[in-house]
């Protein structure tokens, strides 16, 4: 297997994902592009929320082929990339894949002081009961979606090279974790 100079971030909501993605990048010198933030401007285009953006996906698959189409491109034709994706990983077999584990009202209490503080592209919250609801039927409903598209269980750790749980862990370490792992996969044959 040749290895491609491509991370992908995987995992839970609210772990991290795109602040790793984002800090990683900026140390290495790498390229960073998220499919949250692509979903995200899909639905701010359908003037949708994210949960509801998530619900329509669930009935009109080509809105995760468009974005598969994207990462599927990206890998083609790019290196010196991370990537902050639930599937990426998938479509990247070459990729050095990390996943972020975290509990899911941890998620919930991030998200909601995210929003809270600095707002959030078609995402809005109540209060962190309200967004561990959403947060949970969004897990199920992606899970379940992407299990019937593809085959794919985003929930299994399997396929990645580093899990790492960000609710012991803090971004400055994590990222630290993923770059010290990367280069050592790097080294390996």
């Amino acid at each position: 297997m040749e290895k491609r100079a491509i991370i992908t971030i995987a995992g839970a909501i609210g772990s991290g994902k795109s602040s790793t993605a984002k800090a990683v990048a900026s140390e290495l010198g790498y390229q960073h592009f998220s499919s949250g933030d692509l979903f995200r401007a899909i639905a701010k285009e359908r003037d949708i929320s994210v949960e509801e953006m998530n619900r329509q996906a669930e009935k009109e698959a080509e809105i995760d082929h468009a974005v598969d189409e994207r990462l599927k491109q990206l890998y083609a034709n790019e290196t010196d990339l991370i990537i902050d994706s639930r599937l990426a990983y998938h479509w990247m077999p070459n990729s050095f894949k990390v996943y972020l584990a975290l509990d899911p009202e941890i998620a919930a209490k991030r998200i909601y002081d995210h929003i809270q503080s600095e707002g959030r592209v078609s995402q809005t919250a109540e209060s962190v009961e309200h967004v561990l609801e959403k947060t949970l039927s969004r897990q199920e409903g992606e899970r379940a979606r992407y299990q019937s598209l593809y085959g794919v269980d985003v929930t299994d750790r399997a396929p990645f090279n580093l899990v790492i749980d960000t609710s012991v862990h803090g971004l400055d370490e994590v990222v630290q974790m993923v770059i010290d792992s990367y280069r050592a996969w790097q080294e390996t044959a």
